[in-house]
């Protein structure tokens, strides 16, 4: 009996310290190892339910669509909150016109208001290394995300980042849909304008930016060039060798006279603006595209799409659909885009609201101070 009376005794203490252990670490997230698009190793908790995105403005959009909810988001920039305002982002899912954006003032943070947020991992752009020490002296899971690591290819960004969103929400996988998709559109493209002799092949200029003073575009290294590669057309200034965008003026759009002419949703301005000279001093009348009505704004669905993001593969469509609309004429490009969202994301898109996406809202671009 006494025998007995201690092996109880034993087994209760033991269990005892289990549950006294179990309710000690219960307020602690269980964690694992991810490698960031930096290269670094972050640990981030397995169960993530709190997001802040610092300076990737497209990230929030791709979130929201990847889980088909912004209710994981807490924060984000305030360029990410204008597009979704005046996109179909905001329409779709109005609670993200919510999210916190005042812990970020350009690439400041406000440490205080960020943790005050309570964010599980923060999302920062992999090449901004002062924002990943900040955070990490702040002791939150930092993960980095870039934007250049491919060298502006946007389908294959897009797919790193999906792939980068996968191992953080295994549960919510989507590597390898978003990726077989978007290079099904790729190569359809290249298969239609892979014949094009290069001097029949358009000659494009992507209007990045544009205001009373400023007029700035993309060299050979930015998602211009990738997107004019992309369609079989000829970036007119890929012979600016600088990272990023530049800064150009007249007299060289003069010299390069583009036939078609791209207009970003990081500026107010649209074809109408070029068309009639309202703004500055500038003068596009003799500028081919214009004369011939060839300048478009680009689409604006989830965020801006000249960068990569959810609309990725039906803005690549569109593009090479505007530069040689005979070689794609028979393609519904709203009946594609409902399609790409519905197989793909699973989001229901009625034709109307694709259609939106084709003619943005000017006030997207309002604000947006580019800093290189």
């Amino acid at each position: 009996m006494k025998k007995r009376l201690i092996i109880r005794t034993v087994t209760l203490l033991a269990l005892c310290a289990a549950l006294f252990a179990g309710s000690a670490f219960a307020g602690e997230k269980e964690t694992h190892v991810i490698t960031d698009h930096a290269d670094n190793e972050v640990e981030v908790p397995v169960d993530i339910d709190r997001i802040v995105v610092c300076d990737i403005y497209p990230l929030p959009s791709v979130l929201t669509i990847f889980f088909d909810s912004s209710d994981k988001i807490v924060g984000m920039p305030e360029a990410s909150l204008t597009a979704a305002a005046n996109g179909l982002l905001g329409e779709l899912y109005p609670d993200i016109l919510n999210v916190e954006t005042g812990f970020l003032n350009g690439s400041d943070i406000n440490m205080e208001e960020l943790l005050a947020l309570e964010p599980d991992v923060v999302f920062y752009s992999a090449g901004s290394t002062a924002i990943g020490d900040q955070l990490r002296a702040a002791g939150l899971a930092a993960v980095g995300v870039s934007v250049n690591k491919w060298d502006y290819d946007a389908i294959e960004t897009l797919d790193n980042w999906i792939l980068l969103l996968s191992e953080l929400f295994p549960d919510n996988d989507k590597t390898q849909i978003v990726s077989e998709y978007s290079h099904r559109i790729y190569d359809l493209v290249q298969e239609r304008v892979k014949d094009i002799p290069e001097e029949e092949r358009v000659r494009d200029f992507f209007l990045f930016q544009y205001n009373d003073t400023t007029l700035m575009t993309a060299g050979k290294h930015f998602f211009g060039q990738y997107w004019s590669n992309a369609i079989g057309a000829v970036n007119v200034a890929e012979e600016i060798d600088q990272d990023n965008s530049v800064a150009v003026n007249m007299e060289q759009v003069y010299g390069w006279n583009p036939e078609l002419i791209f207009i970003t949703n990081f500026t107010t301005a649209g074809p109408e603006d070029l068309f009639e000279n309202t703004i500055g001093d500038y003068d596009w009348s003799v500028v081919d595209a214009v004369e011939n009505k060839r300048v478009y704004k680009m689409p604006l669905g989830m965020y801006r799409s000249y960068t990569p993001g959810a609309d990725t593969p039906i803005t690549l469509l569109w593009l090479a659909q505007t530069a040689y609309p005979d070689l794609f004429e028979d393609i519904d490009i709203i009946e594609e885009t409902v399609k790409y969202y519905q197989e793909v994301f699973g989001v229901e898109l009625t034709p109307e609201q694709a259609a939106s996406i084709f003619s943005p809202a000017a006030d997207a671009g309002s604000g947006f101070a580019y800093n290189k």
